[in-house]
């Protein structure tokens, strides 16, 4: 399993309106996860499963990650880039919890870039179809719910939320700033892109934010690369 797994009775969906077409975020965990917060979260996805830039287009050739190896998502209908240094294991994509499809991991490297918590990429498709005129509202709310559940009961500040494009498709960005009880922060970012009449999907990062680390850029630069399949 390359994502923590709530019990099998949690729904899948945070509690919005019934009416509303919401992206797929993680639900929230049971309390007793409660105790697994920030840096934890993001380890056990590390270990498991292996701001910045938002107007988001189809990478140009002068792009920080042109020519780099790419994930081709195509369940979520997306595709993006893998830095170096980064890990894609397709066999594991299979294990990720059902919001998502793919994944890409930064493994904690502390001594070349001041790094001790890694970073991680993840791509979905969403249950529904979200019109363009509601990927501010829906990108917003489904990125605090994903904030939740990796970062359970720890303070979640919305520091970004513009609007984008995939290729040709209407997208919105989000940045999320995550807090502990001692002062350690994090980022959580998401990109909600509609990619058809039929498809809404979204690409997921997860960083820390530690002095001098590049960790986060490097989530950014993989935002910028995705592109619809």
């Amino acid at each position: 399993m390359t994502s923590p797994m709530p019990p099998s009775s949690q729904p899948y969906h945070p509690p919005y309106p019934a009416h509303a077409p919401v992206p797929p975020p993680a639900p929230r965990p049971a309390r007793r996860t409660a105790m697994i917060a920030g840096a934890t979260a993001l380890a056990v996805l590390l270990a498991a499963g292996g701001a910045l830039t938002w107007w988001l287009t189809r990478e140009e050739d002068d792009s920080p990650l042109a020519g780099r190896p790419r994930v081709e998502d195509t369940r979520a209908g997306l595709s993006y880039a893998i830095p170096a240094g980064w890990q894609h294991d397709a066999a594991k994509d299979a294990g990720l919890m059902s919001a998502f499809t793919s994944q890409i991991v930064r493994k904690p490297d502390a001594a070349a870039d001041h790094d001790t918590m890694g970073a991680t990429v993840m791509a979905g498709r969403s249950g529904r179809v979200v019109a363009p005129s509601a990927l501010p509202q829906q990108t917003e709310r489904a990125a605090r719910s994903n904030a939740e559940f990796f970062f359970p009961d720890q303070p979640a500040t919305l520091e970004d939320s513009r609007p984008g494009q995939v290729g040709d498709q209407p997208a919105h960005t989000v940045t999320v700033k995550i807090t502990d009880r001692k002062g350690t922060t994090a980022h959580l970012r998401m990109t909600v892109v509609t990619v058809d009449h039929r498809r809404t999907s979204f690409v997921l990062g997860l960083s820390g934010d530690a002095p001098g680390a590049r960790a986060g850029q490097e989530v950014d630069a993989v935002l910028r690369s995705t592109a619809v399949r």
